[in-house]
């Protein structure tokens, strides 16, 4: 019986071994939890009971119960890897099983526009309104859009600056008033982005020139052509094609 008792023991150390093991070769395994084996008293019975003095007869593995703790979570390089920071599971779908669960978020997109695992299998969702409110309803795959989207123009530009009112006037070019080339010609210049209606971009060029007290001309070039003209001051503005 004791030789019993001891093959008992190390078959367990065996095992706990194992669990140990499969915990280290997981250790680098997103979304994988680690394991605990569980073990308990072996007894010998009899059909009038075991005796107060009776001897147990070893031990063997219970189970081995997973264990659901907060990993780390780290960044990527990949734009669709989630994470779970809490309780939670993501529910994915191959559309022939029932939904599975699983903490693994690495994430991509397939040519259909599905976000999937790395067994294809889809992402579940629910659908949202407006607000971000959930809406009741069964989990559906979550499909990204991937059509173009339809180009549009820039239609209109806001641009916020100050001017500095102490800057000296500048002496305009002979013709035209300035000379883009020519930065003793204008004082200050600005570029932005926009967008014609290809969708192409479009760079503007805004150049400042003091022309009196408190009155600035503003050249517009794109992609370094001119375009438009205008003049400020506190008491007018006038815009225009440039010369």
């Amino acid at each position: 019986m004791s030789f019993q008792q001891g093959l008992s023991g190390l078959n367990a150390s065996s095992k706990n071994l194992e669990v140990i093991g499969n915990n280290i070769a997981n250790s680098n395994t997103f979304g994988a939890k680690s394991a605990r084996a569980e073990f308990a008293d072996v007894y010998a019975s009899a059909m009038n009971g075991t005796g107060a003095s009776s001897i147990g007869i070893g031990v063997s593995l219970q189970s081995v119960a997973q264990q659901f703790t907060q990993g780390n979570i780290v960044t990527s390089e990949n734009p669709m890897d989630l994470a779970i920071n809490g309780a939670g599971f993501f529910q994915v779908s191959d559309g022939k099983n029932p939904i599975m669960y699983t903490r693994n978020g690495q994430f991509k997109i397939d040519r259909d526009g599905f976000i999937v695992n790395g067994q294809n299998d889809r992402l579940m969702g629910y659908a949202a309104d407006a607000s971000g409110t959930i809406l009741p309803g069964q989990a559906t795959s979550l499909q990204v859009p991937t059509a173009g989207i339809t180009p549009s123009a820039t239609t209109k530009i806001k641009l916020e600056m100050n001017l500095d009112s102490r800057a000296a006037t500048t002496l305009p070019a002979a013709s035209p008033l300035i000379d883009l080339s020519d930065p003793t010609t204008y004082n200050n210049a600005t570029s932005l982005t926009v967008y014609d209606a290809k969708g192409q971009d479009v760079a503007l060029t805004y150049y400042f020139q003091k022309a009196a007290t408190d009155t600035w001309n503003v050249y517009v070039t794109a992609n370094g052509t001119p375009r438009a003209s205008c003049c400020l001051s506190s008491r007018r503005r006038d815009c225009g094609r440039s010369p």
